[in-house]
């Protein structure tokens, strides 16, 4: 199949600015959600998990059931994995007392397990190849993993690496710079860079979300995690809706990782 077939028949979006600047919205969303129902309402990183776990579910058998890209439910599925993500990162690292830099270090095997096994099944991880079960099973294991690993490492570079969240923000920043710069002047994999930079907008997300809804003892602006759940997801719906999305072909091209 050529590239043109295989990109009119993907279930994802082109990936340009605005899809960067909604995942942003959507684990940023995904951390202060997440901390609104196991902390602010009290239900426990167990049960957050399970409500976020049950909603994804439903949601990505919506996706993978559809034969097309829509962008409202593809946006659903991404800020779904955001959520439960986060509350099954904070029940391992902290109920489990796996730590942080312990539950990053397994997320980030597990992260590269699955492109590993990806890249072998399917001979590549660009995401314009999404269009088949198969490839979609891949690509979405692939997005629950670093969406989890995103919350372990935000918590780990904030809290335990004395850089804090607005340290840890940069310091990120940095590294996403750094991979655009790979992207416009190496020939380096382009896979290889839209999934790192997929990873580390995760951390990105969650760093940025700790600065708004922590207490200002804390370091953060002390933000209520409803309040700012709601306006996030106001906020991303509009992005959803304004921002022109359509099924398309990745920056990879046919790109082998």
């Amino acid at each position: 199949m050529d590239i043109e077939s295989r990109a009119t028949l993907s279930k994802v979006p082109e990936v340009n600015l605005g899809f960067w600047a909604i995942k942003i919205l959507a684990t940023t969303l995904g951390e202060v959600g997440g901390n609104a129902v196991t902390l602010t309402l009290g239900l426990g990183y167990l049960a957050g998990t399970a409500i976020f776990g049950g909603i994804l579910v439903l949601l990505l058998v919506a996706q993978l059931r559809s034969d097309r890209f829509h962008p409202l439910l593809y946006w659903a599925v991404i800020t779904a994995t955001t959520l439960a993500g986060t509350t099954l990162a904070d029940f391992c690292d902290r109920s489990l007392g796996i730590g942080y830099l312990g539950g990053s270090l397994i997320l980030l095997v597990s992260v590269l397990a699955t492109l590993v096994l990806w890249k072998r099944t399917l001979g590549t991880v660009a995401v314009e190849t999404v269009g088949t079960p198969k490839a979609e099973g891949f690509y979405w294991a692939t997005i629950m993993f670093s969406q989890t690993l995103g919350t372990a490492l935000g918590d780990w570079m904030a809290d335990s690496t004395g850089l804090g969240y607005e340290g840890s923000a940069f310091l990120i920043l940095v590294a996403l710079a750094g991979v655009t710069a790979l992207f416009f002047v190496t020939r380096v994999s382009r896979p290889a860079l839209f999934w790192a930079a997929f990873v580390l907008t995760r951390p990105l997300g969650a760093t940025l979300a700790n600065s708004l809804d922590k207490p200002p003892a804390s370091g953060g602006l002390g933000i209520g995690d409803i309040t700012l759940s709601g306006l996030l997801a106001l906020a991303m719906v509009v992005c959803v809706l304004l921002v022109p999305q359509r099924a398309g072909q990745h920056p990879a091209q046919a790109d082998v990782a």
